[in-house]
């Protein structure tokens, strides 16, 4: 009897301890270099993970374990790759079912913030949120957070979400590349913009803003309402790539249909200045038709290669927030996939729009912008728009991921 409880005990201690090791090879099929490049794996096949560790020529590499359905089990592993024009690199994965996920420096950052008037300073909140639920019946649910909904960030860029029927991606212009709305809440202040640190650059107003989600109805974009609630959440803090999603549950998107619910999902890589969007709903929503696309920016010009790239370049004052500063110029764009593309609107004083429609259940493009204000970026229409040309190909040539 003894023997037996032994023996149980040292199964239970190496299942305890039980670790699942292999490799992947990450290729870059281009002749252009690439960084950053994101190395996703799912975990299902390999259990319960709760630490993992990647190395590259015994090299430890960062990476980071995502809880997606909020279960409080892992289901993917992320890293990022940096790639010589047509190099295959191969990486040493180790995964064990006991642990903690190991810490790397910040590369990205979200935050959610509940308001708080009585404090004076007003980039200085402090009363931290993860998730938020509003009814749809929600007087004012777009003051109920600081900077008006969920924020996040990479190196390169910032947008804020507007917790309202507009959902709306507003954008924050940097002059350097680094994290900066923790310190600033969107919110910078005079002696902040001394220092360097950028600012709100886009008035958005009803617009698509950069990418926004809509209905439509037959002529124009319609709002995210009425829906029965709208939730905002934060999947995932990083340190490489965070996750956050906009939850839309009940959404009338077409009086004569049934209600949907849809989430979306914004995914941020750190490194890149591009949004990966992912638009969820409960059901085959192929009958359904929607819209999204970019601001018309005052006196801007425009790009489009009508297999789904459009972008602009111009020059407007930002929100009422940020009056006081000068007018701002950005360059916007958003890439559909060009089965979902219904038709490509012409441009009018508010939008440069698209109708869209899902195969079935989903949708998926991405979103970039950037800032003249930046030292490390564009600073003319041409110089945007030849990138945009050189990261479409680069999107429809992705590094080549494989499991061994």
């Amino acid at each position: 009897m003894r023997l037996h409880t032994t023996i149980l005990a040292l199964c239970a201690a190496i299942s305890a301890g039980a670790q699942t090791s292999f490799t992947v090879t990450v290729t870059n099929p281009s002749d252009a270099p690439r960084t950053d490049q994101p190395v996703v794996i799912r975990l299902e096949q390999y259990g319960e993970v709760r630490s993992a560790l990647v190395t590259a020529n015994k090299q430890e590499v960062p990476c980071q374990l995502d809880d997606l359905e909020q279960d409080g089990i892992f289901d993917e592993l992320c890293f990022l790759a940096d790639l010589k024009a047509q190099e295959t690199k191969t990486f040493n994965i180790d995964l064990k079912n006991e642990g903690e996920p190991r810490q790397y420096p910040a590369r990205v950052y979200a935050e959610m913030l509940m308001r708080n008037d009585k404090v004076k300073e007003k980039n200085r909140h402090n009363n931290y949120i993860e998730s938020i639920t509003a009814r749809g019946d929600c007087a004012n649910s777009y003051n109920l957070q600081h900077h008006h909904g969920v924020d996040f960030e990479s190196e390169l860029n910032g947008i804020r979400i507007y917790f309202d029927k507009r959902q709306t991606l507003d954008l924050y212009g940097k002059f350097k590349k680094r994290l900066e709305l923790q310190e600033t809440q969107f919110y910078t202040s005079a002696e902040q913009k001394k220092e360097g640190y950028g600012d709100d650059v886009l008035w958005v107003g009803n617009t698509f803003g950069l990418g926004a989600f809509r209905g439509w109805d037959g002529q124009e974009p319609t709002m995210i309402d009425p829906v029965v609630s709208r939730t905002q959440r934060i999947i995932s803090y990083g340190p490489l790539r965070t996750i956050v999603e906009v939850v839309d549950k009940g959404w009338k998107a077409d009086p004569k249909k049934a209600p949907i619910t849809m989430t979306l999902r914004y995914t941020q890589y750190a490194g890149h200045r591009d949004t990966d969007v992912d638009v969820f709903f409960d059901r085959n929503v192929s009958d359904y038709r929607f819209s999204t696309g970019i601001i018309n920016v005052k006196g801007s010009e425009e790009m489009s290669d009508k297999r789904g790239l459009r972008a602009c370049w111009g020059t407007d004052y930002p929100s009422t927030d940020t009056v006081k500063w000068n007018r701002e110029t950005v360059g916007l764009a958003i890439l559909l996939r060009q089965r979902n593309i219904v038709s490509e609107e012409p441009a009018n004083k508010d939008n440069y729009a698209f109708v869209v429609k899902a195969s079935t259940d989903q949708i998926t493009y991405k979103l970039n912008y950037c800032s003249a204000n930046e030292e490390f970026g564009f600073h003319s229409a041409q110089e945007w728009f030849d990138y945009l040309k050189a990261w479409k190909k680069e999107v429809e040539l992705p590094v080549i991921i494989k499991e061994k």
